[in-house]
């Protein structure tokens, strides 16, 4: 039998209607009728089994019978930051972030970045985020912010007891990334890297340097992989 359909809900309640969007995909796309059983979450890491009370045109009501505590979060906390990408590659780094378990997403700007972040996009940031983790069975949605430089960046992470940041000319890894923390913050850049004087900034900041190999990466490669060796070390992928 296949898991109930997943809707997201901000402001969940007993009895309650989905939002426009969410009513047209559960009524035009899925077919649901009165009676089908679906699953809500509103990110907080907590879902609700309801059941389908009506469906018309004003949108898709639900009655919650359940209220359960997900059990497909991560124990380590993680912080993605991330260089502006061109064109959807950052939609594809905050995607797979988010599938990969990450807390929480912050895109900033840096010297040899070329992408520019606005309002609109960062909305649509948050929206493949949300749509990730609806799809991936989460119960919580990372927030995905904008920091104008890399200092802001890199400030909002330093409280993280690991604080990795990975750079191409790095010819070897200052930090052993099995011994992460309860949080994790991961630094990479966008796609022209970063210059000498924005690794000694992170230094200064607690940062260590983390080579990914021999091999330069593609900037959402080398996020996706050092997000993938993380949760494999910290045992979320085993």
């Amino acid at each position: 039998m296949a898991a109930p359909k997943r809707f997201f809900a901000p402001d969940i309640r007993e009895e309650m209607t989905l939002s426009a969007q969410e009513s047209r995909h559960a009524k035009n796309v899925l077919r649901l009728s009165e009676g089908d059983e679906v699953t809500l979450f509103d990110g907080s890491g907590k879902e609700y089994s309801a059941v389908v009370t009506h469906v018309g045109k004003e949108g898709i009501g639900v009655h919650v019978v359940r209220e359960n505590i997900s059990d497909r979060e991560p124990k380590t906390w993680v912080f993605l930051l991330i260089g502006a990408l061109k064109g959807d590659k950052t939609e594809l780094v905050v995607q797979k972030a988010t599938e990969l378990g990450v807390s929480r997403i912050g895109v900033f700007s840096s010297r040899y970045c070329a992408a520019y972040m606005n309002e609109k996009k960062l909305e649509r940031l948050n929206r493949v985020a949300c749509e990730a983790a609806k799809q991936c069975l989460r119960a919580s949605v990372p927030r995905v912010e904008y920091y104008k430089t890399l200092e802001d960046a890199l400030r909002a992470g330093s409280e993280c007891d690991t604080k990795l940041f990975a750079c191409e000319f790095i010819t070897e890894t200052e930090s052993d990334i099995i011994d992460t923390g309860a949080t994790v913050c991961a630094v990479v850049g966008s796609e022209g890297g970063f210059t000498g004087e924005e690794y000694a900034l992170a230094q200064r900041l607690g940062y260590c340097g983390v080579s990914l190999g021999r091999r330069i990466l593609r900037a959402e490669t080398a996020a996706i992989a050092l997000l993938s060796v993380i949760m494999h070390e910290a045992g979320e992928l085993g």
